[in-house]
């Protein structure tokens, strides 16, 4: 099989498989954040240690942030989360992020990840996350984007020229022309705050695991924000299942 054809193909299973990315960051990076708070060394915490969760919460939020601009300004059929149907693409997003960049979803998905890998606090496990990130989605873009060329023919060509993959150029943008739709974002986004604020409480969890020896629950930020996040999905996942988000 020709190079062009196996990336094609990489992607395309990637794409349909993409959701499993986030189970293996997660796997790898509790194992790895284990051993990091198990060789630690008890000191004094500069004002950086001491604000470090809150770093790393920050850029998961502007990861968020960028999938919920993104999402929240297109047409039905586009930028979805459709791994079972395969690519979907009724129209060509041009304006708002995408004349920014060309995949804005994925560098959103980077930055809320990237927050995750950084609560290790191991070097080489985030350069390591930021490889397999570029090498993963690379091959997804890929695919995306044969698809995207094949569909929409010179127009996608014209639109992409100018437009780069996945760093943005602020020099490109355009205004959105579609409205703002606050009900796609609850029915689409709604797992992504959830997800993140579990991710955290759970990393605490693991943490005081490994440094007291036995399983603690302290009822903190994280407990308390793990549990307001969660409550708020289960309410939009009713509200969805009962076509009040339609």
């Amino acid at each position: 099989m020709a190079l062009q054809e196996e990336f094609k193909t990489q992607g395309d299973f990637l794409f349909k498989h993409r959701s499993y990315l986030p189970l293996i960051i997660l796997t790898i990076g509790l194992g790895v954040f284990m051993q990091t708070e198990y060789y630690e060394i008890e000191g004094s915490e500069s004002w950086f240690e001491e604000s470090y969760e809150i770093i790393c919460l920050f850029i998961c939020l502007l990861g968020l942030f960028i999938r919920i601009i993104t999402v929240g300004h297109t047409p039905k059929n586009t930028s979805g989360r459709n791994t079972k149907q395969g690519q979907i693409a009724d129209v060509l997003n041009t304006s708002g992020m995408y004349s920014l960049v060309r995949h804005p979803l994925y560098v959103g998905n980077f930055f809320m990840w990237l927050g995750v890998a950084m609560l290790t606090e191991n070097l080489w496990f985030i350069i390591a996350f930021v490889l397999f990130y570029a090498f993963y989605y690379e091959r997804i873009m890929y695919a995306e984007e044969s698809f995207l060329r094949k569909k929409f023919g010179n127009v996608y060509l014209d639109w992409a020229k100018n437009v780069p993959a996945f760093m943005p150029n602020f020099k490109n943008y355009q205004r959105n022309i579609h409205p703002f739709n606050l009900k796609k974002i609850l029915k689409k986004e709604k797992n992504g705050l959830a997800a993140i604020f579990l991710l955290f409480w759970i990393f605490e969890i693991v943490g005081e695991l490994v440094e007291k020896k036995k399983l603690v629950i302290e009822y903190g930020f994280w407990f308390y924000a793990a549990i307001t996040a969660t409550v708020l999905y289960l309410v939009l996942k009713i509200m969805k299942k009962r076509k009040m988000l339609d």
